[in-house]
């Protein structure tokens, strides 16, 4: 047998390891570790008998004390729903100016709306609202079809060319895809309607574009471009273009018209998230 290896310095035996000069020393564990050790070992035999913890083929077995973190989730939640009606009902019953004067109320409407607009509506209109090309932001104070609670409250339940019956609807001619107008006079009117925000780039064009938006435009948008909720309308004297102010983009616009499409929520959101929602939406700043 061969003699065991001792360091000459503590005179502790190796292991026969050795990298670099250094030596491995053959060190027992420490006693207090290897106590830690057996008692978390004597834990998990304990844990296995009182708790769930083995799967098996259609099941799992349920321990002496039959636990079930779903079991306690599922108390908790419906502990939750019941505080929560007390309060959902209120709101179902109570009307807008109503659920604005009472603080624990509006608490609730504001952090219940807030939830369902991460849930359903940020995919579109952004976490902060804020809104992105050809998705309205909802924190300014440019509304299509109005600002009020009751309105962001049918615009929310209807939506916007959903399909529902009482939808928001609004109709712009193609007028370039439907030869309405001419490529010439898309460009000119084009550059009138830039005009009434201070945008146009090309002065003749805004005046030989005044007579075309006058025959064409004057009815929906105005006629110095304020625009009009009823036909859901937008102003075209303000700074503010869903889908772009720049020449190419309005051009655009004139030649295709848009017709972004909003889902109604009617049926498929309780009538009291609608409301939260509509309050959520009227209380980010913007509101009417």
């Amino acid at each position: 047998m061969a003699a065991t290896e001792r360091d000459e310095i503590s005179g502790q035996a190796t292991t026969g390891h050795e990298w670099d000069g250094i030596k491995e020393l053959d060190n027992p564990l420490p006693r207090w570790w290897l106590m830690i050790m057996y008692a978390c070992i004597v834990w998990s035999v304990v844990y296995w008998v009182l708790y769930p913890a083995w799967p098996l083929v259609s099941g799992y077995t349920k321990g002496v004390f039959g636990y079930s973190s779903r079991a306690e989730l599922a108390a908790d939640i419906a502990a939750a729903n019941d505080a929560r009606k007390i309060f959902a009902d209120r709101i179902a019953e109570a009307d807008m100016a109503t659920i604005q004067a009472d603080p624990k109320l509006m608490e609730f409407a504001l952090a219940g709306g807030k939830s369902a607009f991460g849930d359903n509506c940020a995919g579109c209109h952004g976490s902060a609202a804020q809104g992105g090309k050809g998705y309205p932001n909802l924190s300014d104070d440019d509304w299509l079809w109005g600002g009020s609670l009751e309105a962001i409250q049918a615009t929310i339940k209807y939506g916007i060319r959903s399909g529902h019956d009482e939808t928001r609807e609004s109709e712009m001619p193609a007028f370039g895809r439907d030869d309405l107008l001419e490529k010439e006079q898309i460009t000119q009117v084009a550059q009138y309607a830039l005009s009434l925000s201070g945008k146009a780039t090309d002065a003749v064009a805004v005046n030989r574009g005044a007579p075309i938006y006058a025959e064409q435009c004057v009815d929906c948008h105005g006629k110095k471009g304020e625009g009009n909720r009823e036909f859901g309308a937008p102003s075209l004297a303000d700074a503010i273009w869903l889908f772009g102010n720049d020449p190419k983009s309005v051009e655009a616009i004139v030649t295709n018209s848009r017709k972004g499409v909003m889902p109604h929520w009617q049926g498929r959101l309780p009538d009291t998230t609608i409301k939260q929602l509509a309050i959520f939406i009227h209380a980010l700043g913007g509101g009417e």
